[in-house]
């Protein structure tokens, strides 16, 4: 990726901050984005080539406003942000329907909305990449995971279709499995979640879909860190 343009929301911590970082080290220019400014400037003032801005990606004019600030090249966009939704984890019967708009409104409509942007500088990259973050609650039924699991699902569903409609590209949803991090332990709160992995050793995986540049599809961060034969 050297020499090459990302953007990655959710960097101001955990695996957004992780990735940031790995990218930044192999001279990549990121323009890294999370909604608390101080949060993520201080977390990337020593990182090479990271631009930081601080916004909601569900705002549409900061949404133009990252895309602008790649300027006319973009070769990855990282959709790393999202919204776990209530804490503690709410079954169905309850899940609040105004929590699960927000849900909705930042891990998938924000998402398609931030794409339909960056495509014609993807597009003209000759090595454009869209990686969204996915979950195993995507694929598997937890308890208490409904609304999260299900935008998550949906965000699977948009990067299907896109690498459909987008042969070009390269669109990969990306599950790290569980990782140590602010947003996995509000899905467990009091509980001690330091068994987990920190997202830092989940990074590796995620440039190996970058480098080897398997077919668009779904991947497992377990699978990426098998010998080169396990993938597709």
């Amino acid at each position: 990726m050297t020499s090459s343009t990302a953007i990655v929301t959710g960097a101001g911590q955990g695996f957004g901050l992780a990735l940031t970082a790995a990218l930044a080290a192999r001279g990549t220019t990121v323009v890294a984005c999370a909604r608390n400014g101080d949060r993520l400037r201080a977390a990337t003032a020593a990182l090479p080539g990271v631009v930081a801005l601080a916004g909601d990606v569900t705002d549409p004019a900061f949404r133009e406003r990252l895309v602008a600030t790649a300027g006319g090249r973009l070769d990855l966009l990282v959709h790393n942000a999202g919204e776990l939704g209530p804490s503690p984890l709410p079954r169905l019967e309850r899940y609040p329907l105004e929590a699960l708009r927000g849900v909705l409104e930042t891990t998938v409509l924000a998402p398609l909305a931030l794409t339909q942007l960056a495509l014609p500088l993807l597009r003209t990259s000759g090595a454009g990449t869209v990686v969204t973050l996915s979950s195993d609650a995507a694929v598997e039924a937890y308890p208490g995971w409904g609304g999260y699991g299900a935008a998550k699902a949906a965000l699977d569903h948009l990067a299907a279709v896109l690498a459909a409609e987008e042969p070009d590209l390269r669109v990969h949803a990306f599950d790290p499995g569980d990782m140590r991090t602010a947003m996995h332990q509000r899905a467990f709160p009091g509980e001690d979640i330091s068994d987990r992995p920190e997202p830092q050793t989940v990074v590796p995986a995620f440039l190996r879909l970058l480098d080897e540049r398997p077919p668009s599809g779904r991947y497992r961060a377990a699978d990426l860190a098998a010998p080169a034969g396990g993938l597709r």
